[in-house]
């Protein structure tokens, strides 16, 4: 079992979580991928996705970092 969790700070400071699992790795990556994807364009000042097991280890993480546009 594997699972894929995304992780978003918004500029206020709050964070929010998905959690999403799956029986077979593919579809895990897939959806790991999927995240950062949507992360590397996101307009979050963070954004990150974490693969783990279902025993607690992690296979990999990544995170996107955005800085806030000042306003003109």
């Amino acid at each position: 079992m594997f699972i894929v969790l995304e992780s978003q700070t918004h500029t206020e400071g709050t964070v929010g979580t998905l959690v999403s699992s799956f029986e077979d790795r593919n579809e895990a990556e897939n959806a790991y991928h999927t995240i950062l994807a949507s992360a590397a364009i996101s307009e979050l000042p963070k954004h990150c996705a974490f693969m783990l097991t279902d025993d607690g280890y992690t296979i990999k993480s990544e995170m996107y970092t955005h800085e806030e546009k000042e306003e003109e």
